[in-house]
């Protein structure tokens, strides 16, 4: 996935300038950061350097940066993207930046360390399984600058709810349908009305410009599985927009998920996330 979505950037965001920041001649400085998972890392890159609260009218972003987040990980995570950093060449090695947590944290606890850590206009994260088609990053940056307020401020979701009918979903078990069905109803009755209105929130490929992290990223508790649900809760919290984006999707085998105890697990966190929210723990003064 780390070469997929590389390949991606250099194509459609230019060849980078070896770690320096650009200008893209709007007075926007270009970089970026994109998130990903690997086994027990988490990843991400980024596109667009950009000072808070301003806005890309249309205009395309310049550069991009790769952020690889180890979570804590025993294989070789670090080892495999510093090597892979080599491979690019001088100007574009500069571009990969690498951080090892001593201790796993959750997929939850890696993308929120690495979010803190970005640098670009956009912040985007997607799994590193490949199961996204990272091709649709596109897709996601078009809607994120058509939603976005005027402070700049946006989310757009990936979404596979279009592929609930597909043989791929279909094929899955009996008991892994039924546990998706209950997770989103759970979901529609314990989230706030625009979280609930997601209906895939577990998607894992999301943007975020940067004058939205503010309001999400500091704020953040959940380092599970249901972390998704956090950032989104936040988003509504703060008023900002949200968009849900159709992407291209195919099962991937060998997930870490397991599929009963992290259900309940998730359950229970939404629970946790519900109370926080009726608590006004959420709540800015």
């Amino acid at each position: 996935m780390l070469r997929e979505a590389v390949g991606y950037l250099q194509r459609e965001y230019g060849e980078g300038e070896g770690g320096r920041h650009g200008d893209d001649g709007d007075g926007v400085l270009a970089k970026g950061d994109l998130k990903h998972r690997h086994k027990s890392s988490t990843q991400g890159l980024s596109n667009g350097y950009a000072r808070v609260g301003t806005r890309d009218n249309g205009v395309r972003p310049t550069g991009w940066e790769v952020l690889v987040v180890s979570d804590g990980s025993k294989d070789k995570t670090v080892d495999t993207a510093l090597e892979f950093a080599r491979s690019l060449g001088k100007e574009s090695a500069g571009l990969i930046r690498v951080v090892s947590l001593v201790k796993n944290r959750g997929k939850g606890g890696a993308v929120t360390h690495g979010l803190r850590h970005v640098r670009g206009k956009y912040a985007v994260f997607a799994d590193a399984d490949g199961a996204s088609k990272f091709d649709d990053l596109g897709k996601l940056v078009r809607e994120l600058q058509r939603i976005e307020d005027k402070e700049g401020r946006g989310v757009a979701v990936g979404s596979r709810a279009h592929l609930v009918g597909s043989e791929e979903v279909v094929k899955r078990s009996f008991l892994r349908n039924l546990l998706m069905h209950s997770f989103h109803l759970l979901l529609w009755v314990l989230t706030p009305p625009a979280t609930a209105a997601i209906r895939d929130t577990q998607c894992g490929f999301k943007i975020f410009s940067r004058p939205a992290l503010p309001y999400i990223v500091p704020y953040m508790h959940s380092e599970s599985w249901i972390f998704d649900v956090e950032m989104l809760m936040l988003a509504e919290a703060a008023a900002i927009p949200v968009a849900e984006v159709p992407i291209g999707w195919h099962e991937v085998q060998g997930s870490k998920l397991n599929v009963i105890w992290d259900s309940l697990g998730m359950a229970w966190g939404l629970f946790i996330l519900r109370a926080a929210w009726a608590t006004g723990v959420y709540r800015r003064t």
